[in-house]
């Protein structure tokens, strides 16, 4: 088994090119230096962006991304990168929130996931999506992700 150590070099500090696909964006895991302590870590996306695959038309949800770090933690600017590259990414809102909780879970492992994806209304129909995966640690406070159902005027 091989030890994972931090990614070299990191894209903090310095100025990298916008991926242009999320297969190519880079998600940076740094150490963790709390490890041995169960805490949540909450990453908001609220205007996350990503195209539709049928129509080319743009889709926009708020993305909530809590998890409960094990030995790694997720850099903050390669997720911000991360996010953009789905701008001009083609794939369904419940592709889009799953392959970001899947990638993110890949590269940090971490002792719990979940990700909420509040997709705004196309077509008169709000689509919310949600994974997780992992055991959450036994008496974790996990806050609720703060997003209101969709109202519309009503």
């Amino acid at each position: 088994m091989t030890k994972k150590t931090v990614q070299s070099p990191l894209q903090l500090g310095r100025a990298v090119e916008w991926p242009k696909t999320p297969e190519e964006a880079k998600l940076d895991a740094v150490p963790n230096p709390q490890a041995g302590t169960d805490y949540l870590v909450r990453f908001t996306v609220p205007e996350f962006t990503s195209i539709c695959p049928v129509t080319g038309q743009p889709d926009f949800a708020h993305l909530v991304i809590d998890y409960a770090p094990g030995r790694f933690l997720l850099e903050s600017k390669s997720l911000k990168l991360f996010v953009a590259s789905f701008r001009n990414h083609g794939a369904f809102h419940e592709d889009c929130t799953v392959m970001i909780g899947k990638r993110i879970a890949e590269e940090i492992k971490p002792k719990w996931l979940r990700i909420g994806g509040y997709w705004y209304p196309r077509g008169g129909v709000p689509i919310d999506v949600f994974w997780q995966t992992g055991k959450l640690p036994n008496g974790l406070w996990v806050p609720d992700q703060g997003v209101a159902p969709y109202r519309g005027r009503g």
